[in-house]
């Protein structure tokens, strides 16, 4: 399918059509009288007569084909409506210095960013966002399909920024509040942590029932094992690595899952928490209704390269087989 973008110019195609129209028309003016014909009986024309009107012809097409390029003609696929699959999903992490334990690489909490990068880029028409939690909760980022941006918000996420604990309930209210006025057919959290809800004034459990009421489901992982090296820093400027204990509040989490029709993971590496990401979405698909819109592609190369090529025969004639001696 064609368009113009800049259909007025057509208009100036009259210009060149008249002159074509008037040099067919128009009798030559110059004429010597004869008694009669007979004597040009048998005479052929040359060459140059017969390529007499050529150049005339060939420079007012190339002047229409101009003026068609001038109109910008672009060529179009149809509109259509699709139906593919897409979610809303609100990623809500941990990020507690109890993250810096190292039975993941280099630690849980760069391992848990990293596999959320992969797990965001294999995304297409999903809409994801990003709540970080330890003793209070913020949005990193709001539900978006930039998947670019998201993944630089999520280059940006350090320790510290916020009191430290583990406020889980916050967590999940945060993110519960980012899709509460989604109309997305399935909203999702899925809440990563590797502790005890220890800060916050909202019970986690309270909160998944939140979700509940408002058809969100909550798929909630814990991270890590019982043990792990964790680092600390020694009075001497060092970091050193120790077994460090470490309790995941399963049962809560359990609970929390199963209130909202979702489910419980445990991730003890990461190619578990790779695996608990793919689960995840092949349970999690539904029909969204996406439009294809037209995508436009210029084509006025097609109409400005013949035009010229017309124009630089015109030339070419004009100075060689036509050109008028003195």
């Amino acid at each position: 399918m064609y368009r113009f973008e800049d259909p007025q110019y057509l208009y100036l195609i009259f210009i060149p059509l008249t002159a074509l129209l008037y040099g067919f028309l128009r009798k030559n003016s110059a004429h010597i009288r004869f008694s009669g014909s007979e004597i040009f009986t048998g005479v052929k024309k040359t060459l140059r007569v017969r390529l007499i009107r050529l150049p005339f012809i060939l420079k007012t097409l190339a002047v229409i084909l101009m003026i068609i390029a001038l109109a910008r003609p672009q060529s179009s696929s149809e509109t259509e409506v699709t139906m593919t699959e897409g979610i809303d999903i609100m990623i809500s992490l941990d990020i507690s210095t109890s993250m810096l334990a190292q039975d993941f690489k280099p630690d849980r909490l760069r391992a848990a960013l990293e596999i959320a990068r992969e797990f965001i880029a294999g995304r297409t028409n999903d809409r994801i966002g990003m709540v970080l939690f330890a003793g209070e909760a913020y949005t990193q980022s709001p539900l978006t399909t930039d998947y670019r941006v998201l993944g630089e918000l999520i280059d940006k996420v350090r320790l510290g920024v916020i009191q430290d604990g583990t406020a889980i309930g916050s967590g999940i209210i945060t993110a519960v509040n980012r899709l509460k006025n989604s109309d997305a057919e399935s909203r999702v959290i899925i809440l990563l942590t590797d502790g005890e809800n220890n800060m916050g004034e909202i019970d986690p459990v309270t909160a998944a029932h939140v979700a509940a009421a408002l058809d969100i489901r909550i798929y909630s992982v814990g991270i890590g094992g019982s043990y792990a090296p964790y680092p600390f820093r020694t009075p001497f400027g060092q970091t050193v690595l120790r077994e460090v204990e470490f309790k995941i509040d399963e049962e809560m989490l359990k609970e929390i899952a199963s209130v909202t029709g979702g489910r419980y993971f445990q991730a003890d590496d990461e190619s578990k928490l790779r695996e608990i990401y793919e689960e995840i979405d092949s349970m999690e698909k539904a029909e969204i209704e996406v439009n294809v819109y037209r995508r436009f592609h210029e084509k006025y190369y097609i109409f400005l390269f013949p035009g010229l090529l017309m124009l630089f025969g015109a030339l070419i004639l004009e100075n060689t087989v036509l050109l008028k001696k003195p």
